[in-house]
């Protein structure tokens, strides 16, 4: 699957990025490196207000493209779109936006979506289970035979 991301819609829907953050982009991608490191997907993300516009070469790597629509010629929204009508294979796609006008071009074209809310919550990894097996690691519960076990090879013979 292939992830085509509407990127300001997306930080406006993340607690932890800020639209009036001038890194806001850039912290952004470095969410999407992640995630993409985890899953193996690929991520093609596109801004608003890029000059000249097009992929930026210090952004992308080989799992994610950031793409900034030229500042005076179209915006994001477009780009999307144009991108959604070249797809070849639309079932291998999924539009990450709540735009209205960009979810309907790509659900016309048989693109699945998710709203910017719910993949938010992709980029988080499930972090309970983690809490859960660090506390475990904290407190172990040895049964006697184990504690005793343990203080036969640790105590000292001269005791």
């Amino acid at each position: 699957m292939r992830y085509l991301i509407d990127g300001h819609n997306l930080i406006a829907s993340l607690p932890d990025i800020d639209l009036d953050d001038p890194n806001d982009e850039a912290k952004l991608v470095y969410k999407l490196r992640s995630f993409t490191a985890r899953t193996g997907k690929k991520v093609t993300v596109v801004f608003d207000g890029g000059i000249p516009g097009g992929v930026s070469k210090s952004l992308s790597n080989s799992k994610v493209t950031a793409r900034f629509a030229a500042a005076d010629h179209m915006n994001a929204d477009q780009v999307l779109i144009r991108l959604i009508r070249k797809v070849k294979n639309p079932g291998a796609y999924c539009l990450v936006s709540s735009d209205r006008e960009i979810v309907q071009a790509a659900q016309n074209l048989g693109i699945s979506c998710l709203s910017t809310p719910a993949f938010a919550r992709l980029l988080t990894p499930d972090q309970s289970s983690e809490s859960d097996a660090s506390e475990k690691d904290e407190n172990p519960q040895l049964s006697d035979e184990e504690i005793a076990e343990w203080l036969s090879i640790f105590s000292d013979e001269d005791d």
